[in-house]
């Protein structure tokens, strides 16, 4: 059986609000898990949030944005990088602010 968006907006609508906090919960914990555009993997660079199709880490990015490179610089210096990973990278950033500043000191100090 195949269930459409409709669908779940029909039930969605049927819920309680305890309902609806809970599924909200569950699924804010499904999604802190995935982001577009960034993989985490634990055999690579550490388990560090990276771009996907690379071994790039969102860290490293954010370090040279701080530092007063621009999106074309960073993109000229990893050519495999896109426009696009840059927008992920930065909403990571965003989303994982400990994560990232963690991450950041952690090299720093290697």
């Amino acid at each position: 059986m195949t269930v459409t968006l409709h669908d779940l907006e029909q039930q969605l609508a049927e819920l309680s609000r305890p309902e609806k906090a809970q599924l909200l919960q569950a699924l804010a914990l499904e999604l802190a898990h995935t982001w577009p555009g960034v993989e985490q993997t634990p055999d690579v660079v550490g388990g560090d949030a990276c771009i996907v199709r690379t071994r790039i880490p969102v860290w490293l990015l954010e370090s040279y944005r701080r530092l007063g490179w621009s999106e074309a610089r960073i993109l000229e210096n990893y050519p495999t990088l896109r426009a696009a990973d840059l927008v992920n990278a930065w909403a990571y950033t965003s989303a994982h602010r400990g994560e990232i500043e963690q991450a950041i000191r952690e090299n720093d100090e290697a």
